[in-house]
Formats: C-alpha cells, structure tokens, sequence
C-alpha cells in the first residue's frame, strides 16, 4: 500500500488532525451516546481522510489496522471468554474465590486478586491474562457483593505493570534488541522498578480509584449468580481448576523460554520438536488446549453422553456477549492504524529528536508523545527505540544504566491509554464501563503507572552513573 499521504501535512497539521479527532469521537460516545463501534469507525474513515488518504487507500488502511487488532485479539477473547465461562458455570469460580478470600480475608481480597495478577501476568499478554481470571474476579464481586471496580482494576493494573515493563513481554524484548541491552539487566531493572510501581501505582491508587466511584455491578459475560450451571453432585475440586488456569501459563512459558535460547544460539533453529513445542506454547494455542481440557474436566467427564450439546449451548453463551467486544476493540486498533499511518507520531518524535533532551528523558518523552498520538504501545516503544538507537550506540551506556534506559522507554510507551488504544476498548467493555468512567481510572491508573516507572529508572540510572 502507498503511504506517501502520510506526510503531506505538517506537524502541527497532523497533531490538530488528531486532537480534533479524538474530540469528535469523545463528543459522539459521552454526549451523543453513539454505539463506541460506529464512532470509532466513522471518526477513523474521516481522520483518515483529513491527513490524505486518497479514496484507493482508505479502505486497505482501515481494514490493515482493523485486521491487525483483531488478528491479535479476536481467538484471545473467544477462547478466554469460553474458558471463563466453563469455569464460572461448573463452579470453578466459586472455589478459587472462596480459597482466596479464606486465605486473605475479605478486606484484602482486592490485594490478593491483584498479587495473583503480577504472578499470572509475567509470561502471558495483558488482554489473554485479563480475560482468563475475568471469572474469578466477577466472582469474587459477586460472593462479596461489592462494586466490580473494587476487585478488577487493582488485579488490571498489576497485569499493566507486567505488560509493560517485564521481558519476556514484547515491548520490553523489543526494546532491549533495539538498544542492544542485555535482556537478563532489563528483566532485573524492570522488577526493582515494577515491583513499587505496582504497589503504589498498579494496586494502591486504584483501589482508591475504584472506592470513589459508584458502584458497579458485574456484567453477566461469563455466566451470573443465576446462570443454568450444569448439573453435578459436587464443586470441582481447587487443583483442578488450578490446572486449567495456569495450562496456558506453563505453555506460554515454555514457547518463551524455547525462543529466547533459540534466538541466543543455545538451541537449534530447525528442530522440529522445539518447533512443535514452541506452536504448542503460541497463546491461542495454549488457550485452545487449556480450554479443551477444560470442557472435559469440569462439564463432560462423569456425565451422559448428550452432556455435549449442554457444552454447546454453553460455547454459544460464552460468545454471544463478547462478539460487541471484539468488534470495539478492533474498531479501536483501526483508529489507532491511522494515526500510525498518518505519519503523526514519527512526525512528533523527529521534532522531539531536535530539543537535546538527556537519552533516558529522551526515549520516555518520545514514546510517550507517540503512544498518546496512535494508540499502540508496542508500535510506541519499538519506534521510540528505534530512533533512539543510534545516540545510544555512540554512546558509551552499557550494562544496569542502558537497561535503565530500556525501561523508560517501554514506561513512556504504557501510560495514557485513552480512545484510541484498542486495550482502553477491551477492558471498558469487559467491565462495562462507559468512556467517561474509563477516563477517569483507566486512563489515570496506566498514566501514573508510566510515570511512576520512569521516575525511579531515571533515579536508579542517576545513582548508577
């Protein structure tokens, strides 16, 4: 595709084009109440031609951001929102929220949600993970009957906090390759920046986020409190349930550790095992076996053999509510698409490139305006990274200072999450949330989460030199 119109316009052009879009789109979905699907659509077709796309164009860059997005998400949320549900209706749910409240007591079960978060969300993406404890959080708001907020958005932001600062995630390793930092400092400096920033910023801020907003009652995706459940004698016991969930953690981990010695020579590329074992360890795969191990475990062993259309009936409740959900989302990374085509964030980020700014300051700023510009924080930090490499490498930064570095990269491209990331979109609808309330934690939670970060990458790379 020809994206010569990408720079036909200025920067300052480019950034009002963006700014007034994001103003129309906000003033349709809070003020004009217009469906968040259309919105984002009809704003990306008239963005998109604000910034020069010619009419031959127009529809392979909306539907190359939309194909994207959804490429990425769409078997994510399906197999995570049939998995959820199977684990919600068979009772699943009910005992790992019964086992985690016994063992933090019902005052702190936001904090364990949220440390059982950080833990679940070190080797799997932000919307996978997300999705698959959704159940044990609706459940968890339901037997305590207190708003969902209270429960989802410390557990969301410690699953942020991981996505966006902890290698093996893709911003990270992309980062450090860029800069040439060694992987194993930026997983060190990542968890001695991460760890705090969790706490205060991932946990404690939005509890008290949450506490101040009105109550939220929890959505009925995955199978409510009056929900058919499938008939069975007893509740499924605490390790089996433990099983499904964490199946596609171990995987996951697997496919990660497998690629990382591959790609550091240890082990050969052509092996056909570890290429079966790594497709065996790629997330929507993972997911499928875990979610096939689940319909067998939890609603066909012990029951008659016509127990398979109830597994059916289940499948078709599972998607039904979240096919609005994937259509938002990728409208989201349509919009997202873009802006990147548009040229705005590299436009800004040259500009940003000329003000002699300290490198670490450098790197964060600059993907932090190309995150706030397009959207996507993986597009945000490896091209942050990528303008930033050449200073570096005349540089003479190396070991713990460069991998500080990394990390305020990927700390500039995480925060700000607003209406054109497709993230903002799946979490809203999930917890169903409108864009005014998105705003006001959503937003806040990621963007004191990428400031957090920073400030003590910068205070440890300025101890460090």
């Amino acid at each position: 595709m020809d994206t010569a119109f990408a720079f036909t316009l200025s920067t300052p052009g480019l950034l009002a084009v963006a700014a007034g879009a994001i103003a129309v789109l906000l003033f349709l979905i809070i003020k004009v109440k217009l469906h968040p699907f259309l919105a984002l659509v009809i704003v990306s077709i008239a963005t998109a031609l604000a910034t020069g796309v010619t009419v031959d164009d127009l529809l392979p860059t909306l539907l190359s951001g939309f194909g994207k997005t959804l490429g990425n998400v769409a078997l994510l949320i399906g197999f995570g929102a049939i998995l959820g549900r199977i684990v919600a209706i068979s009772g699943g749910a009910k005992v790992l929220a019964d086992t985690l409240i016994r063992i933090c007591g019902k005052d702190k079960a936001p904090l364990g949600l949220s440390i059982a978060s950080l833990l679940f969300g070190f080797p799997i993406f932000l919307d996978a993970a997300f999705v698959v404890m959704l159940p044990v959080i609706y459940s968890i708001a339901r037997e305590l009957r207190g708003s969902l907020l209270i429960y989802a958005l410390p557990a969301a932001g410690a699953f942020l906090v991981m996505h966006a600062l902890v290698p093996p995630h893709p911003g990270p390793v992309a980062a450090a390759v860029f800069l040439e930092g060694d992987i194993g400092l930026v997983l060190l400096v990542a968890l001695i920046v991460g760890l705090p920033t969790w706490y205060l910023a991932g946990y404690q801020l939005s509890l008290w986020l949450a506490k101040r907003t009105p109550f939220h009652p929890v959505p009925d995706l995955m199978g409510g409190a009056d929900s058919d459940e499938v008939e069975r004698t007893s509740l499924p016991r605490f390790s089996t349930i433990l099983l499904v969930l964490l199946l596609p953690l171990a995987l996951i981990f697997m496919n990660t550790g497998i690629t990382t010695l591959i790609s550091a020579g240890t082990l050969p590329e052509d092996n056909p095992v570890l290429g079966t074992l790594t497709l065996i360890g790629e997330t929507p795969v993972a997911l499928l076996i875990s979610l096939c191990l689940a319909m067998w475990l939890l609603l066909l062993r012990g029951h008659e053999k016509g127990a398979m259309g109830a597994v059916n009936e289940t499948i078709e409740k599972a998607l039904a509510p979240v096919c609005s959900i994937i259509l938002i989302t990728g409208a989201g990374g349509m919009f997202g698409g873009v802006l990147t085509a548009s040229g705005i964030g590299e436009a800004l980020a040259d500009s940003l490139q000329s003000l002699g700014l300290p490198l670490l300051v450098a790197g964060y700023v600059i993907a932090a305006v190309i995150r706030i510009a397009q959207g996507s924080a993986t597009v945000a930090g490896t091209t942050a990274a990528g303008i930033l490499a050449p200073a570096v490498l005349d540089s003479s930064l190396s070991g713990m200072p460069l991998a500080c570095v990394v990390v305020a990269v990927v700390a500039g491209a995480i925060g700000y999450s607003h209406v054109n990331d497709s993230g903002f979109w799946l979490v809203g609808r999930f917890l169903g949330m409108e864009t005014k309330t998105m705003l006001k934690t959503w937003s806040v939670v990621s963007t004191a989460i990428s400031l957090m970060a920073f400030c003590l990458a910068w205070a440890l790379f300025t101890v460090l030199t």
